[in-house]
């Protein structure tokens, strides 16, 4: 009987398991959406995730001016952080049924953490570092591309605050359901 428990066990473990390796996925390609969807056809829309150098030069060559960056930027920022932040919560509370704090705090430290380091190696490193499309012209000799160096500290420090970024996400989960 205690063997039938244990593979009844690790069956439903690996089920939870694979489901939410699908819902991390899932939740990256969210993103990848949204920042898709946030420049559109043209880098230019999200100059704001340019470094200085870059953005000076664009101002300089007068292919668009800083209110009209802010703008976006604000725009975007504003929709992103509001759909990834509903999408975890609905994501945690509806999907997986959660209820208490600390398998929600978990499962939100869990999913801000992998977009955290995915942001910073399959978008940083691989897709702007590989792709033409986030060349600007007239800017080409300026380097944008962050380095490994500069991923890592970016994305320890941000590992960081995901931390208490999980705790607001749990802490919403659990007042408002």
């Amino acid at each position: 009987m205690c063997m039938i428990r244990t593979l009844h066990y690790e069956s439903a473990l690996s089920e939870v398991i694979k489901m939410i390796l699908i819902q991390l996925v899932l939740y990256c390609a969210l993103f990848t959406l949204m920042v898709k969807a946030g420049v559109g056809n043209n880098a230019l829309n999200g100059l704001y995730f340019y470094p200085k150098p870059v953005q000076e030069k664009v101002y300089e060559l007068g292919l668009t001016d800083r209110e009209t960056v802010e703008r976006k930027r604000k725009r975007f920022m504003t929709a992103f952080f509001a759909v990834m932040a509903a999408a975890l919560i609905l994501i945690i509370r509806v999907w997986n049924g959660v209820q208490s704090f600390l398998p929600a705090y978990m499962q939100a430290l869990l999913f801000l953490e992998v977009m955290n380091w995915y942001d910073g190696i399959v978008i940083d490193r691989l897709w702007v570092g590989h792709s033409r499309f986030w060349i600007i012209p007239g800017t080409e000799e300026i380097p944008f591309v962050q380095t490994w160096p500069q991923v890592l500290k970016k994305r320890g420090i941000l590992t960081l605050i995901w931390i208490a970024g999980a705790l607001i996400v749990a802490g919403i989960i659990v007042l408002l359901f």
